[in-house]
């Protein structure tokens, strides 16, 4: 399935019914007097963040969406039936926009999550509401308003605890394979990742995280080159990134300490924020040294780059080093979570 990420759709609210003009007309009652009733309100529209859906692929054809009109009011001042509500799912991380104006409208982040986007019209009034002491017949009635209309530009960002982040081929996919139920394609060239993939590690009872696997980084990426910058947006969300490197990459003229340089560099090109992420350093492909050598050359990129960090070296084919990584991003995240609490307990108690 392709991945979309942003589409623009057209959504437009029903029209308000007419008002009615009607007199009432019984036996014996001489004058009787206005009795037309109201339109019926317009359908709305809402969007609705849904778990079951995981890309906006399905919005590439049905682009155009619009909520059934209120009927007209009758007599006995009976009210016109409102038109039908239109619900669209989408899925959960969905950012929706006013295009014309690009104001953000809404952020859809969880299930269940419901964004009212275009309002039905109101119904008009009936003639009852224009009697007079000099205006004992009325026949005014108002017409329903219409709807309101919008072009508007949804886009997806992934919702992940952590994000893979890498140069082509340095093992992100076979990593989420490994410690999750995703099975991305996996080949020994560029760019096998064409879209995002969401897998989620369980640790143990209740103990669980959604990694996300996007597509390799080259350099020029925040400016518009390779794949990668169309999927950067979907870091943003994530709690921390784990920076992946081939430790002994095929071409020897790659220097894994100048491509964890120039990774940080397109990450700060696209947003500074990103780069001030909680940020794992995680040589990968151990498994094609012969032991003891990985730890050496490591030890050599940590001291060129000075990180501070933690690193960790793992082989997903050879399933090391793995269950250290995520216990300890399970670990840390609880420890984040505890600090939160007690920075919420603080500030309820200062505001007491």
């Amino acid at each position: 399935m392709k991945f979309v990420d942003e589409v623009t759709i057209k959504v437009e609210a029903g029209k308000g019914g007419n008002g009615s003009a009607s007199f009432r007309r019984e036996k014996y009652i001489q004058y009787g007097g206005p009795d037309g009733g109201d339109g019926g309100t317009g359908g709305s529209i809402y969007l609705c963040a849904s778990s079951g859906i995981n890309t906006l692929v399905d919005f590439r054809h049905a682009k155009s969406f619009k909520a059934s009109n209120g009927t007209g009011g009758k007599g006995a001042k009976m009210t016109g039936a409102g038109g039908e509500d239109v619900v669209i799912k989408v899925p959960e991380g969905t950012l929706v926009y006013v295009k014309e104006t690009d104001e953000m409208i809404g952020d859809l982040t969880k299930d269940g999550d419901l964004l009212l986007v275009a309002r039905g019209g109101k119904g008009g009034l009936g003639n009852v509401h224009f009697k007079t002491s000099t205006n004992r017949s009325p026949r005014k009635t108002t017409q329903g308003a219409m709807g309101e209309e919008r072009e508007l530009l949804l886009e997806l960002k992934v919702l992940a605890d952590v994000g893979l982040l890498g140069f082509p081929n340095a093992g992100k996919s076979t990593l989420i394979s490994a410690v999750s139920a995703a099975r991305p394609k996996v080949a020994d060239y560029p760019f096998t990742t064409l879209y995002p993939n969401l897998g989620v590690v369980r640790i143990g009872h209740d103990q669980s995280f959604v990694i996300a696997d996007i597509p390799g980084i080259i350099g020029g990426a925040a400016e518009g080159a390779g794949l990668g910058i169309q999927f950067l947006k979907h870091l943003q969300r994530t709690r921390l990134l784990l920076h992946l490197v081939d430790i002994a990459p095929l071409d020897e003229n790659i220097d894994p300490a100048e491509q964890v340089t120039e990774l940080a560099t397109e990450l700060a090109n696209f947003n500074q924020e990103l780069l001030d992420k909680p940020r794992w350093l995680v040589f990968s492909k151990a498994d094609v040294l012969p032991a003891g050598e990985a730890e050496v050359r490591a030890k050599e990129i940590l001291k060129e780059l000075d990180w501070q960090q933690p690193s960790y070296i793992i082989s997903s084919v050879a399933r090391s080093g793995l269950d250290k990584l995520v216990t300890d991003i399970q670990l840390a995240f609880e420890l984040q979570r505890e600090l939160e609490a007690e920075q919420e307990a603080e500030q309820e108690a200062e505001q007491e």
